[in-house]
């Protein structure tokens, strides 16, 4: 017995040929033989003869509120006559017949008009035009409403087929869950899982990978394997609208988990989630997690979800890419090979780094803490909230527009990691700036108080730091140049405490003026003369002794 094709099939037979397709070309697009196409649609034909005599023969249905009275039904054939050659296809007998089977058997008084309504239709016009045109051109001589459920019927029978797309090599692969085999567990009972799979919309190569729970972790890790399992990334990842991936559904502008975008940042691909409650947007993976479930997991139970996925694994390379692709007629992995893999995008140097997010109050020390440690943030985030990213490594702050404003390194708990520019200047202690910084704002003063400055480092060493510190406090209460003056007249003296600073300060002490040397003075002697007195005084000496010895 011949095979019989499904009604969907069927159908589709008969809108392409409605639509003017030929034999031949409803047979290659549908994958059957011609003469099945044949067959079928001589078939329609008689069985729409036949609906047509029985609605001769039949009560005449009721005219629509608005519509003109039916005609009286002609003489129906008597027993025994010949039956009325078939009308051939497309003739004005077979239009009005079909169109009288697409309303139930009642004859439209639109019928023998119905190419130019048709033709109306495909020109944009609505029902309400045709019905004025088609009193202006023809004698139709029937109501609006009729034009209208006519015009209404032909748009419920020229329903289009459903177009297929196929993606070049590396474009686009399809991701989905699925209802995986029970894992039984130590006390003997089956525990759920879920079979993710990812399909290369080209090749339809495969990776497939059961996990307890759809979450955005497990969404993430089975993805990153999926890829290491390619060697390679595609460029369009199309994924369902499931709760890991995508926070809030939307046709146009949907918005994604943001562990999600940074993954899809670190890959390089491109997310597009499909049209809500529309699983035909990915058929390829639809019908790939059909067959996973179907061929490789129905009826079997694992010890362990490690045994389960790594029979998946041996069960795509012997089986899932060995096997002739109804679609591609060509073996799955040889495709994925030779074609498909060399398109694909290249693999980062390094993983994606699976890192924990949480929002944060900035505390008033300026830090936020994370797993026991703290990290400062810039001071205008004081007791804000923030977003932190972590992992092993790295320590990511965001604020609420998502702008990474720091970044550090990860602490063991209980320590700090502070950065200099995260200080506010006003906490910043003038000790801690170091003498560098104090001699550039003493050189603000002037040269002398500069010199000043260097002066007392120079002499006093690491205490000579506060000194300058407090050289500089006292610009609050003195002005600039009776700073300079001061310094001046303590370098003059070899004056380096701070207290000195402060009585010329107060008393506005002269400077000490420095005489100059000369040798040619009248109060000055020759220096011959200090030489005579010299000899003299030695004389007179000796003398002395002379006569004390003498008398002695």
């Amino acid at each position: 017995m011949a095979n019989r094709l499904k009604m969907a099939k069927v159908n589709a037979v008969l809108r392409l040929h409605s639509q003017g397709w030929s034999h031949r070309r409803i047979a290659a697009h549908l994958g059957i033989h011609r003469e099945t196409v044949s067959r079928y649609l001589a078939g329609f034909s008689a069985d729409t003869d036949a609906a047509a005599d029985e609605s001769e023969n039949s009560k005449p249905a009721k005219a629509p509120t608005g519509g003109p009275l039916p005609e009286p039904a002609t003489s129906a054939p008597r027993v025994g006559d010949s039956k009325p050659a078939k009308a051939p296809l497309g003739s004005e007998r077979a239009e009005e017949t079909s169109a009288a089977a697409a309303e139930g058997g009642s004859r439209s008084g639109c019928a023998r008009y119905r190419e130019k309504i048709e033709a109306k239709l495909e020109a944009g016009l609505s029902a309400q035009r045709i019905f004025q045109d088609l009193q202006e051109e023809t004698d139709f001589t029937g109501s609006y409403y009729s034009v209208r459920r006519y015009v209404q019927k032909l748009g419920q029978r020229r329903s289009l087929p459903f177009r297929r797309l196929e993606q070049p090599p590396g474009e686009e692969a399809q991701v989905d869950f699925g209802s995986g085999a029970p894992v039984l567990s130590a006390e003997g009972r089956k525990k759920r899982t879920h079979v993710f799979r990812v399909v290369l919309s080209h090749s339809r190569k495969a990776y497939s990978e059961v996990v307890y729970r759809q979450t955005t972790e497990a969404f993430l890790s089975c993805l990153e394997n999926a890829f290491r399992e390619f060697d390679g990334v595609p460029k369009t990842l199309v994924i369902d609208n499931l709760r890991a991936a995508v926070k809030q559904a939307d046709w146009f502008d949907p918005e994604l988990n943001r562990r999600l975008e940074a993954f899809c940042e670190h890959y390089g691909v491109v997310i597009l989630p499909t049209r809500p409650r529309m699983p035909r947007h990915k058929g390829k993976v639809e019908r790939g997690v059909d067959y996973v479930q179907e061929n490789a997991l129905k009826g079997r139970v694992f010890e362990s979800l490690q045994a389960e996925n790594a029979f998946l694994s041996q069960w795509e390379s012997s089986t899932a890419d060995t096997r002739l692709h109804g679609t591609t007629r060509q073996q799955v992995g040889k495709l994925f090979r030779e074609v498909e893999q060399p398109a694909l995008q290249k693999l980062p140097a390094e993983p994606f780094p699976f890192f924990q997010e949480q929002e944060r109050k900035v505390h008033r020390d300026g830090h936020v803490e994370v797993d026991k440690a703290y990290y400062s943030v810039p001071p205008e985030y004081v007791s804000r909230q923030v977003w932190v990213r972590w992992d092993s490594r790295l320590v990511r702050i965001f604020n609420h527009r998502w702008e990474q404003i720091a970044v550090h390194p990860k602490q063991e708990p209980g320590r700090f990691s502070t950065q200099e520019a995260h200080l506010a200047d006003e906490k910043i202690a003038t000790v801690e700036r170091g003498a560098t910084w104090l001699l550039q704002r003493a050189a603000r003063i002037g040269p002398h108080a500069q010199a000043w400055g260097l002066a007392v480092i120079q002499h006093r060493g690491v205490q000579g730091i506060r000194v300058l510190q407090g050289l500089l406090s006292l610009g609050e209460k003195h002005s600039a140049s009776a700073l300079e003056s001061a310094c001046e007249i303590a370098c003059s003296y070899g004056a380096y405490r701070l207290k000195s600073i402060r009585r010329l300060l107060e008393h506005e002490a002269p400077r000490q003026q420095q005489l100059e040397f000369t040798e040619d003075d009248p109060i000055i002697r020759h220096i011959g003369v200090y030489g005579e007195l010299v000899r003299e005084r030695l004389r007179r000496e000796l003398t002395a002794r002379n006569d004390v010895s003498e008398g002695g």
